[in-house]
């Protein structure tokens, strides 16, 4: 049996029963990672002399007092746009390839006090923008079930780094489903948190009212052991909500009777797989069996989620990305006579396509004589759709329906084609504007490749969703599922 097959808890018990070192751990790790990189290409950068050495100190704390952390000694990835003291930092972009940041991200730096092992930086699309990893300016993941297969994304180096057993557990972003449909295409599970619980200081923003931090682990016990690590108020980020932090851990009780389920009638209409939609049918029986109810329910703006969210991520990235203007950091293009020369080229070279297209329709839509038919509709629309959830939220606990409406695609079998690549995220994109969290599970196999099961919570209710999710997870084998590498 492979260490990573063991739980935290019993990671820990050998740990400190001296039958294991956290070397042993890293090892594993960096074994796993020759042994399938190749494959998965997952990792953009290695950091394996600070993590050896890492081990080694935690070994000789372990040998005079004990681990301090349910997370102590783990092997972590942390995708590449969440900045690293001393470890580049790309955004999967050319223009950030020689970007070696001087502090760490509020996240990065609760993970280091919990005492885990960064072993990496994870592969994703450019800037985060993209949903299949093909956007990278290095190089595309590949999905460990089907190499042929995109992994999702932004997240998707992230995603299947877990899924192919190279880490214990990976931090993605989430703008519009980054966290959760490469999730579901890799088999694992992944937490977009509600918007504000976890500090976004230190990540590189695409979308500033939309972006958030989350975890992806092998189960739902190890997503509340991270989440509890990463989330709480954090005085560097203005959007940092101060509320307390509940023990997610206590809330892991297997007992949902009488949970009240309301089932999109949006989610499962047309464009979804009839093959996926009957995978979160059965689902929904196994919830039933174990005491919640459920109704079909409408949330009837959904239709123009993706829409709107295009229209707003795409002019928050405009402004956002004005800073990468080949003068204060990033790469300067060696071509350039005068200083347009130098903001014009050094952009032109430094970002892909996809950013560029979003950068242009972010402008446009920003642009005098524009701003009220296009950026101004669209928020007055992410109002509608959040008011949608709160109505559903007033007679329901919990909302559930496919992550992804369809498996994972082939590479290179939607990158010709930006509309139907949006598409993919149709299902995830409403959630995050309302700003409120949501978790996929595996819940089945389509064609040989992962079904994801989405449950959508209430506002800072992530108690309720790991609940939920953890008392599906104890009855069934999906999370137990490995590819064969």
């Amino acid at each position: 049996m492979s260490l990573f097959d063991l739980n935290l808890q019993e990671i820990q018990a050998k740990l400190q029963g001296k039958e294991l070192k956290v070397a042993d751990l890293v090892d594993q790790s960096f074994a796993r990672i020759q042994d399938v990189e190749s494959k998965v290409r997952a990792f953009l950068t290695l950091d394996e002399e600070n993590a050896r050495a890492a081990a080694q100190q935690l070994d000789e704390q372990l040998a005079t007092g004990g681990a301090a952390s349910p997370l102590f000694g783990l092997p972590i990835g942390i995708k590449d746009n969440m900045v690293t003291e001393g470890l580049t930092t790309t955004c999967a972009s050319k223009f950030l390839s020689n970007y070696n940041p001087i502090y760490d991200a509020t996240v990065v730096s609760k993970l280091k006090a919990a005492q885990t092992i960064t072993i990496g930086k994870l592969n994703m699309d450019e800037f985060a923008m993209g949903g299949s990893n093909e956007n990278s300016a290095f190089h595309p993941s590949h999905n460990p079930w089907n190499t042929e297969y995109v992994p999702g994304g932004s997240s998707g180096g992230s995603a299947a780094a877990v899924a192919a057993g190279e880490v214990y557990f990976a931090l993605g972003s989430d703008t519009g489903g980054s966290i959760r449909q490469p999730a579901a295409y890799c088999g694992i599970v992944g937490l977009k948190p509600t918007y504000g619980l976890v500090s976004r200081y230190g990540l590189v923003a695409f979308a500033s009212s939309l972006d958030q931090i989350g975890p992806l682990t092998k189960n739902v016990e190890d997503s509340a052991y991270l989440l509890q690590a990463i989330a709480g108020h954090d005085p560097k980020d203005s959007t940092s909500a101060k509320v307390d932090i509940p023990d997610y851990l206590k809330a892991l009780t297997g007992d949902i009777k009488g949970l009240r389920i309301g089932v999109p009638q949006e989610y499962m209409g047309k464009g979804v797989d009839p093959a996926v939609k009957e995978k979160v049918l059965e689902a929904l029986k196994v919830l039933e069996s174990l005491g919640a109810t459920w109704e079909e329910v409408t949330l009837p703006h959904s239709e123009y989620a993706v829409a709107a969210y295009y229209l707003l991520a795409s002019s928050e990235a405009s402004s956002n990305l004005a800073r990468f203007d080949g003068i204060r950091y990033g790469v300067r293009s060696d071509n350039a006579r005068n200083l347009l020369d130098v903001y014009n080229m050094s952009r032109s070279e430094g970002f892909g396509p996809e950013v560029k297209r979003r950068i242009m329709l972010g402008t446009y839509a920003l642009s005098s004589g524009y701003y009220d038919a296009y950026y101004l509709k669209a928020q007055k629309v992410r109002t509608l759709i959040k008011q949608d959830f709160e109505q559903v939220f007033e007679k329901y606990d919990i909302i559930i329906g496919p992550t992804a409406p369809t498996p994972a695609f082939k590479i290179g079998e939607q990158s010709g084609d930006p509309l139907t690549m949006y598409l993919n995220d149709i299902l995830t994109i409403p959630v995050s504007l309302a700003g409120i969290p949501a978790i996929s599970v595996p819940c089945g196999f389509v064609g040989g490749l992962p079904v994801g099961l989405q449950m959508i919570g209430k506002a800072l209710d992530e108690a309720t969703l790991l609940r939920v999710a953890h008392a599906f997870e104890q009855h069934t084998d999906h999370h137990k599922q490995r590819p064969q590498l």
